[in-house]
């Protein structure tokens, strides 16, 4: 295994005393030294919100992108050089407000990417907006009468999608969501993390104190009937674990036969054949 410090970086890290974010750094630090991926081979890819700013604190490659475009970005990264690992992360906000398309599309491409979900139950950046996620009657700073909306289930939706890795963790176990990361990373296709912490600024609700009364550790992949039912649970009990696993579908890139040959990156630009194709338009 290789040492978890050779991802540190030196910039200023703003994130709030007690943000669940700091469980999730730690555990893709070890992740990535426990699969002993040099920097240069890995892509952090961030959309807009605290989570956006995961990839600014680690070494290696990184994209900030715009909100709610995380994956758009990382799916290109990968179809120019899939012999990359890439990992997003991206929140309740920028996964399934800005973001809902994005995930719609990625979950039916089947791309090579492992999705790190934030999951804190409000705009964080934005000072606690409620998001898609928020619990129905949820109060917030924006929504002083509760949210009138019913909270998006992101596990039933990825099940829902075909999504072939689902997977749930708690921030406040790095070392168990390290071990998920590694196994996202390892599969062939779209791995989702959904990842519950607790915000201590702006949501009082899902403390760590109340995920810490309710979950328990799923051992192993169950069938879907079963991942179903587990990811309906929420108030009285909550699963952690590599929850559903479905390795029988092809990745997006191994679908594609311009890139059996190796990365795109790799290949040498022809001009001569890009204008024979233009003038024949």
């Amino acid at each position: 295994m290789s040492d978890p410090k050779i991802y540190d970086n030196d910039f200023r890290n703003t994130w709030c005393p007690g943000c669940g974010n700091f469980g999730i750094l730690k555990a893709m630090k070890q992740a990535l030294a426990g699969l002993e991926l040099p920097p240069q081979e890995v892509v952090i890819v961030g959309g807009i919100g605290q989570s956006g700013k995961t990839p600014h604190f680690l070494n290696c490659n990184s994209i900030h992108g715009l909100h709610g475009r995380a994956l758009p970005l990382a799916t290109g990264a990968l179809l120019a050089n899939h012999s990359l690992k890439i990992l997003v992360n991206t929140g309740d906000g920028d996964c399934f407000a800005e973001g809902g398309n994005h995930f719609l599309h990625a979950a039916r491409r089947n791309p090579d990417l492992t999705v790190i979900h934030h999951h804190n139950k409000v705009f964080g950046l934005t000072k606690g907006q409620a998001s898609p996620t928020s619990t129905l009657g949820m109060k917030t700073k924006a929504q002083p009468k509760g949210t009138m909306a019913q909270g998006l289930n992101p596990l039933a939706l990825a099940l829902g999608l075909g999504v072939g890795f689902v997977a749930r963790a708690f921030a406040g176990k790095p070392d168990h969501l390290a071990g998920l990361i590694m196994a996202g990373l390892r599969h062939r296709g779209l791995a989702f993390i959904d990842v519950l912490q607790p915000c201590p600024s702006f949501n009082r609700l899902n403390t760590a104190k109340w995920y810490g009364e309710r979950i328990y550790e799923v051992r192993e992949p169950v069938s879907f009937e079963a991942a179903w039912a587990m990811s309906q649970e929420w108030e009285e009990k909550i699963p952690l674990g590599l929850i559903f696993l479905d390795e029988s579908r092809p990745s997006y890139t191994d679908r594609l036969p311009s890139l059996a040959q190796g990365p795109l990156l790799e290949r040498t630009f022809q001009a001569g054949i890009l204008s024979r194709i233009v003038e024949g338009l």
